[in-house]
């Protein structure tokens, strides 16, 4: 017999992740949301909507979390509606991208009242998260992670194992640092061609098709050439989050990572100008308006 589940947080995400969960047979909860749409879609497939995160954990086997961060995470697991004050045993399964020493730390607090936290970020785009296609780093004890892994692959196409609790949500910060590594280098050199009178265009040419074409280049200048808003839907506030928690876990193995603090500081440059909200890629208009130049007027010139 399968586990139930409850699932928080259904955003962009989330709410793919429970419609496949849904259509694969599973009994699925979700929590009241602001987003009605996503909840009303859900509850049409079978779920069953509930008030707290207390009533969720008192009817549930397993729950999911995808939400924002480790605040997030703690104020629904903390408080007397929260999912511990239900004090039943269970499966937490955190899909966020969260602080790795906080993930630890509530392991630790929760074991004590027999719910096993298993880390298991994410990658991969909401078009993936619908098609269940995405890919899971997933950290935790051994037979936690084994339990876990038939609801991950409900909408995962790759599970990789991490090893301990903690570690998938350190891997997603590396690979965040990646990618965010790639967008503040594409944008600095997208501004610096700017400045020598190179159009994006042109730029483009030379890389694309090259050993510096990947998936990732591709879906930035998707933005870049074609203004398309859509092309990488991850918020640039949500980037500097993941950066400072990649800086509060190098402080706490005392390691030096500059390059980690010069990307992080391009993404809270441009929180601080108020694009927060804007998706990665638009961090090369930022960099550009920063120095003067814009890549939308050179790139009306190249046409």
């Amino acid at each position: 017999m399968k586990d139930k589940i409850g699932f928080i947080g259904l955003g962009a995400m989330g709410a793919g992740m429970a419609a496949n969960l849904l259509t694969k047979g599973w009994s699925v909860g979700v929590l009241a949301h602001r987003r009605r749409e996503a909840v009303e879609r859900l509850k049409a497939l079978g779920a069953n909507e509930v008030a707290t995160p207390k009533e969720l954990a008192e009817q549930s086997d397993v729950i999911l979390l995808c939400v924002t961060g480790s605040e997030q995470v703690q104020d629904i697991i903390s408080g007397k509606d929260g999912i511990a004050a239900a004090r039943k045993p269970l499966l937490l399964i955190d899909c966020s991208t969260s602080n790795p020493a906080v993930t630890i730390r509530l392991a630790e607090e929760l074991a004590s009242i027999g719910i096993d936290l298993v880390d298991a970020p994410l990658a991969r785009t909401p078009k993936e998260a619908a098609e269940g296609k995405l890919d899971v780093m997933v950290g935790g004890k051994a037979d936690a992670v084994e339990r876990a892994r038939p609801i991950l692959e409900a909408f995962s196409a790759r599970i990789v194992a991490t090893g301990g609790v903690g570690t998938g949500h350190t891997m997603k910060l590396l690979n965040n640092f990646v990618s965010m590594g790639y967008s503040a280098i594409y944008s600095e050199a997208l501004m610096l061609a700017a400045k020598a009178g190179l159009t994006p265009q042109i730029f483009d040419s030379v890389l694309r098709g090259s050993r510096m074409d990947c998936g990732f280049y591709q879906a930035f200048f998707d933005f870049v050439l074609n203004r398309n808003e859509n092309a990488q839907r991850f918020a640039m506030v949500n980037a500097l989050k993941d950066m400072s928690y990649l800086a509060a876990f190098a402080q706490s193995v005392q390691a030096a990572n500059p390059v980690g603090a010069t990307v992080r500081n391009s993404f809270a440059a441009a929180v601080a100008s108020g694009k927060g909200e804007a998706f990665v890629p638009a961090l090369s208009d930022v960099v550009a308006a920063l120095n003067g130049v814009s890549l939308i007027e050179t790139r009306a010139t190249a046409q």
